[in-house]
């Protein structure tokens, strides 16, 4: 198993949170990981992504030109990263700020409305969460259950933010699972 995603939006977005649970989840799972931030000079509004790598053998670098797949939350970060997702990668899309899908046919697209779903959960900030869960469930990779063991542990000192993240992140894997299901017929 050799993995490579790129996840993007703008900075605020919980871009780098998301991506460090992965990474902190696949390292639990027994997985070689790396984690990579990239961002602008610009706190929030800024663009920012980063990298994770999740592999069952050492991993020979964090750079990815050719990600397995891609979270985006904003439509800069979809146009910015779409084309270098390799042929059969998966490209999960907030439909809330992004106004279209992928243009390409041979990648398989998860479009979410992640900010209206952490909404209607308790508050917007959990977007990335939603969009998180939809990764999962689309691509079976990671195990919800350690997901959300390091999700505890990162919001230890907040234990309200716990269940509302646990929340939008089940949400976000039944809408992933549910595309993986259709592709799948």
């Amino acid at each position: 198993m050799h993995s490579e995603i790129i996840m993007a939006g703008f900075g605020g977005q919980g871009v780098l949170l998301i991506g460090k649970l992965l990474a902190y989840a696949g390292m639990k799972a027994g997985n070689e990981v790396t984690w990579m931030p990239a961002y602008g000079p610009e706190m929030r509004g800024g663009t920012c992504n980063c990298t994770v790598v999740l592999s069952d053998k050492p991993v020979g670098s964090p750079i990815t030109r050719s990600p397995h797949a891609l979270i985006v939350l904003n439509l800069p970060s979809l146009e910015k990263f779409e084309s270098a997702v390799r042929p059969g990668g998966v490209i999960v899309v907030n439909t809330s700020l992004i106004n279209r899908l992928p243009a390409r046919s041979d990648v398989r697209t998860v479009p979410v409305a992640a900010n209206e779903i952490a909404q209607e959960a308790g508050t917007p900030k959990a977007a990335n969460m939603v969009a998180l869960g939809a990764f999962l469930g689309a691509t079976g990779l990671g195990d919800m259950a350690v997901v959300k063991e390091v999700l505890g542990e990162t919001f230890a000192s907040r234990p309200k933010l716990i269940d509302l993240n646990q929340t939008c992140l089940d949400r976000g894997y039944e809408i992933g699972k549910a595309c993986a299901a259709q592709a799948r017929s």
